[in-house]
């Protein structure tokens, strides 16, 4: 029993495709080229990070970015150096500039927009309930005293 128990924990970890042929000798550079790792996005898998992808670009990918770390780039060289072949694509968060800046603009102003709208709704909604009943003239009370009689 305790060895399914233990399988199923195995199984259940998330699994990197990081083969053991490609993780670095130096822990402190392997754990820099993880954390590049993490913010690129496999071209092919489009909702995984290259560390997760089994596609072989993810894995030329991977290469890459221990090649640029053990060369002495910084991370922001390495991203540099695989954005100039790839694109912003390959970013799980694209730079706020450009025709980029619409998409990170788009979010807060349509969050505004929203929020004024409510705001001017519930604003007309209490001012109409708010209003007092104008008092009945003197037709309108002898109409409804008639209606209540019958």
């Amino acid at each position: 029993m305790k060895r399914i128990l233990l399988a199923f924990f195995l199984l259940a970890t998330p699994v990197l495709a990081v083969q053991p042929d490609e993780i670095l000798s130096d822990p402190a550079l392997e754990a820099r080229a993880r954390e590049i790792s993490a913010v690129l996005r496999c071209p092919v898998c489009q909702g995984e990070t290259i560390d997760d992808s089994n596609a072989p670009v993810a894995r030329d990918l991977r290469l890459v970015v221990r090649e640029r770390v053990v060369a002495g780039d910084t991370d922001a060289q390495v991203i540099d150096y695989v954005v100039q072949r790839f694109g912003e694509f390959v970013l799980f968060e694209p730079q706020a500039r450009g025709a980029n800046i619409i998409l990170w603009v788009a979010g807060p102003v349509m969050l505004l927009i929203a929020l004024m709208g409510a705001a001017l709704y519930l604003r007309r909604r209490g001012a109409a309930t708010e209003a007092a009943p104008t008092p009945l003239d003197e037709d309108e009370s002898r109409r409804l005293k008639e209606i209540l009689k019958e």
